[in-house]
């Protein structure tokens, strides 16, 4: 168990401090983390994951905003902990080198623009292995056709094979959120499945595709596609957004970026 610290839970950093020895147990086993590796942990806390990933790397990177709770933790763990008291929404991942493996408990105020941010350091990432709302996981992984199934889906599906690993009752927490929660792990792939040919392209279409779900391709992307760009494609202009995989929104942003040419 982390220590006792007094320390009130602050709202503005959307504070839930991880208690539950068997859900630490359970996180550390999925990381297997080893001697020498780059651990690098986001909102360490009261410290419930920072000690056993210490015990078992020997050294690791930390990022905390909250400056209490980052000198609370220098001063217990001392050299092996290199403390960085910043936003992790600027923080540059770059600075730590690569093959990077990255953890934590994400503050769920924030996790949405925290995981775009981590997507351009994927090259330098080895893994990554979170625990976020529940029902931002069911997103994260979801497939076509699923209501769940939306940007954040194809953004992060685009460069990581993700996968959930378990649910985490509120119960867990302290103080219990009103959510349940759940631990995900993305692996950056290696070599893209199919890259897009212009990238910023890529995210643009994927944004407007979903900006009204429930209207046709045909009207949320006729800024982008005429009735005939869809017929090539081999995509019906009836379909929404949701109905449609990675590759396929990769294929019509090639489409357009081809047509520029």
């Amino acid at each position: 168990m982390p220590r006792a610290v007094t320390h009130r839970p602050r709202k503005r950093f959307g504070q839930n401090f991880l208690v539950d020895d068997g859900v630490i147990a359970a996180i550390i086993a999925a990381i297997r983390p080893m001697r020498g590796e780059c651990l690098v942990e986001i909102g360490p806390g009261l410290g419930a994951l920072t000690r056993p990933l210490l015990h078992a790397a020997g050294q690791l990177h930390a990022i905390e905003i909250d400056r209490d709770l980052a000198a609370a933790l220098q001063d217990e763990l001392g050299g092996r902990l290199t403390l960085y008291v910043a936003d992790v929404l600027n923080f540059d991942f770059a600075a730590l080198g690569d093959d990077l493996r990255v953890v934590g408990n994400l503050p769920y105020n924030i996790s949405t623009p925290l995981l775009f941010h981590l997507v351009d350091y994927a090259d330098r990432i080895r893994d990554i292995h979170v625990m976020l709302q529940k029902e931002v996981v069911a997103r994260m992984v979801a497939a076509p056709a699923d209501s769940a199934y939306g940007r954040l889906s194809v953004m992060l599906q685009y460069r990581f094979a993700m996968e959930k690993l378990f649910d985490v009752s509120a119960a867990a927490f302290r103080p219990a959120p009103a959510v349940e929660s759940a631990v995900v792990r993305m692996t950056p792939l290696q070599s893209l499945r199919q890259p897009a040919r212009d990238e910023a392209l890529f995210a643009r279409i994927v944004t407007a595709a979903f900006s009204q779900r429930r209207k046709t391709l045909r009207n949320s992307l006729r800024s982008f596609f005429a009735e005939p760009d869809f017929v090539a494609l081999a995509i019906a202009p009836s379909a929404r957004a949701q109905e449609l995989s990675v590759a396929q929104f990769i294929a019509l942003a090639d489409h357009v970026s081809r047509r520029a040419e």
